[in-house]
């Protein structure tokens, strides 16, 4: 039976509102051969005692000061020892508590799991899926039109899964998939949803700078020209969601 260990990294700086649904999500899987990871900024608001509170959950913890979220998830990317990783983030969420035992059990030693994932709000409600539709078929192409996987739908082993690139303080998500993509020989759709996603976070707020680190990242992936086409399809995209939906589901 496919039993790989999994290192899930939770990393949090200040959300004591959002990290014990986190951290629940994980702790409460029905898939016992978890490595969990949890990675604080040193946070100030009692996010650490909630942490504590489940602490005999947790591998490995540190809590300390770092410079930004990528700093942050290489620190927990570090210390990970497990077959496959994957980045549930403060205010995300593992799906269902089977869904890990589901993922692996799609198929055998594959070099990248994904599935679909569910945005909410604030206050745990859903906003449906992502506007971005999981492909049937993914390579590492698959991200010239956008994000197709959201970070938290993607299980990646551990030996493809380099440190992600600080250049980028909003986007390096975008870059290390590829990278990965890249390298995989062997990818897998799980067909279901396997995570919620919180709508916001920094991207959302420093959307401008979100979208030229993008821009570079997708620039050095596929080329200047390339690029700039598929922005005019990205945008035409987004324009004609928001027209039917009111909302972008990023």
């Amino acid at each position: 039976m496919f039993n790989p260990k999994l290192s899930v990294i939770t990393i949090v700086y200040n959300n004591v509102r959002d990290m014990e649904r986190t951290m629940l999500s994980v702790i409460n899987q029905t898939y016992s051969n978890i490595e969990y990871i949890v990675v604080d900024g040193a946070s100030t608001d009692g996010t650490l005692e909630v942490i504590r509170k489940y602490e005999s959950k947790v591998a490995k913890l540190v809590s300390e000061k770092d410079k930004g979220i990528y700093d942050a998830m290489n620190k927990g990317l570090a210390m990970a020892t497990g077959d496959y990783v994957l980045f549930m983030n403060s205010g995300d969420e593992i799906y269902a508590p089977d869904t890990v035992a589901r993922v692996f059990a799609a198929d055998d030693d594959a070099d990248i799991y994904y599935g679909e994932t569910e945005m909410i709000d604030d206050a745990g409600n859903s906003l449906g899926r992502r506007r971005h539709k999981a492909p049937r078929q993914f390579t590492w192409r698959g991200f010239k039109f956008g994000m197709s996987i959201s970070h938290q739908a993607i299980y990646v082993r551990r030996s493809l899964a380099q440190p992600y690139n600080l250049q980028y303080q909003l986007s390096a998500d975008i870059d290390w998939v590829i990278t990965a993509a890249k390298k995989a020989r062997k990818i897998v759709n799980v067909n279901q949803y396997v995570g919620k996603y919180l709508v916001g976070g920094m991207s959302k707020k420093k959307h401008r700078q979100s979208l030229l680190e993008r821009f570079d990242i997708m620039k050095r992936h596929y080329g200047l020209v390339p690029t700039l086409f598929n922005h005019g399809i990205i945008a035409f995209n987004l324009g004609w969601y928001w027209l039917l939906h009111r909302r972008t589901n990023d």
